[in-house]
């Protein structure tokens, strides 16, 4: 099984709570050094287990090979442009923040694991030895990352936020005919997502449609009760964005769950209480496109092809030399879920790091 504790598919049974720390270990919009970083953790993951979560999620980022240096401002969070944000969180993690974290978590008894957002970001995990990986719902296509991830042999969890249907299984085929233990979060990526939105319908689809996956939900809606409803429906694991406060400054502490709303939650699961909510206000339409397939962000964190070092005309293209990087709308190459067709190839003139890799330049 790629989650501890999931033993079986009966809704409420065994349900794996993660609390998503994400990057809110950033709180101040000044620069602040490395070890107030940690300490700001530490008291996260602190509060997390004694709200009774059994696990923390990060997210690691490595600027090279992520986010090109152009200025482009995600809607959802207008105070820094993506390029100064992902830099900040790079030169915020080294690997001693890294270390740190997951040696705080072993000591406190909760599982710890992080979404690398590029294959640098997963090299720099690795010797972390982490249980499994998570996979955000804007990198699902990247087969550069998925392929660095599969190399580990570790189950893999993914998030749907910003794929169709068709997308996703793609996917989901590519990575089970490489034998992963896979888990299925669906997601809509929406900040905060309201309960209209929510199309929770979606657990029941995911579930008959992937009898071999479990299957769990990436909450971004206010309060539990999107997520109580969707263990009711099913849902395996349960992820919410945590914070200490949602008034602290950066991208996610406004959707975030504090850590008395999340004990609220993990009592209310554990106790079978989700058995008395109303799902109707957010099941939807089980026959419904998944949200991500007009999702406003992709654009924004949807990635494509890049040269990631100088690389001369007639080499023919390794997986080394390619970069997957964001944001889709600023870069004119191919998307990223395309790799495997054209490893191999030739490239018809020279390129230069971050230049684009097209279909007319490859023969």
């Amino acid at each position: 099984m790629a989650i501890p504790r999931i033993h079986n598919r009966e809704p409420g049974h065994n349900v794996f709570v993660v609390a998503e720390i994400g990057k809110n270990f950033i709180q101040t919009e000044e620069d602040r050094p490395v070890e107030e970083y940690i300490a700001n953790a530490k008291a996260l993951i602190d509060a997390a287990q004694k709200a009774g979560a059994d696990a923390v999620k990060f997210q690691t980022h490595e600027v090279e090979d992520e986010q090109i240096n152009s200025h482009i401002v995600s809607p959802h969070f207008p105070a820094s442009d993506r390029y100064r944000w992902v830099k900040r969180n790079t030169e915020a993690t080294p690997v001693a923040f890294w270390e740190a974290v997951a040696a705080h978590c072993k000591r406190g008894g909760i599982l710890f694991f992080s979404t690398p957002m590029s294959r640098k970001a997963a090299r720099k995990l690795e010797p972390l030895d982490l249980p499994f990986w998570k996979v955000g719902s804007a990198d699902v296509q990247d087969a550069i990352l998925l392929n660095e991830l599969m190399r580990t042999g570790k189950p893999i969890i993914i998030s749907t936020g910003m794929v169709s249907l068709a997308e996703l299984d793609d996917v989901v085929k590519y990575l089970q005919s490489h034998n992963v233990a896979l888990s299925i979060l669906y997601c809509v990526s929406h900040y905060p997502c309201p309960p209209e939105a929510c199309n929770l319908a979606t657990i029941e689809l995911l579930s008959a449609r992937y009898p071999d996956a479990i299957i769990g939900f990436s909450d971004h809606s206010l309060g539990a009760e999107a997520a109580l409803a969707a263990v009711r429906l099913g849902a395996r694991i349960i992820e919410k964005h945590f914070s200490l406060s949602r008034d602290l400054w950066g991208s996610d502490h406004r959707i975030s769950m504090t850590p008395d709303e999340m004990a609220a939650m993990v009592r209310s699961i554990r106790n079978r209480e989700f058995e008395d909510v109303n799902v109707a206000p957010y099941y939807g339409d089980r026959n419904r496109e998944l949200e991500g397939a007009a999702n406003m962000y992709r654009p924004f964190f949807g990635k494509k092809l890049v040269a990631g070092r100088n690389i001369p005309a007639g080499a023919p293209l390794t997986e080394d030399m390619i970069y997957a990087m964001r944001p889709a709308q600023a870069i004119e190459g191919l998307p990223s879920n395309v790799l495997p067709r054209i490893l191999g190839k030739k490239i018809a003139k020279s390129l230069k790091k971050y230049d684009p890799v097209s279909m007319d330049i490859l023969f």
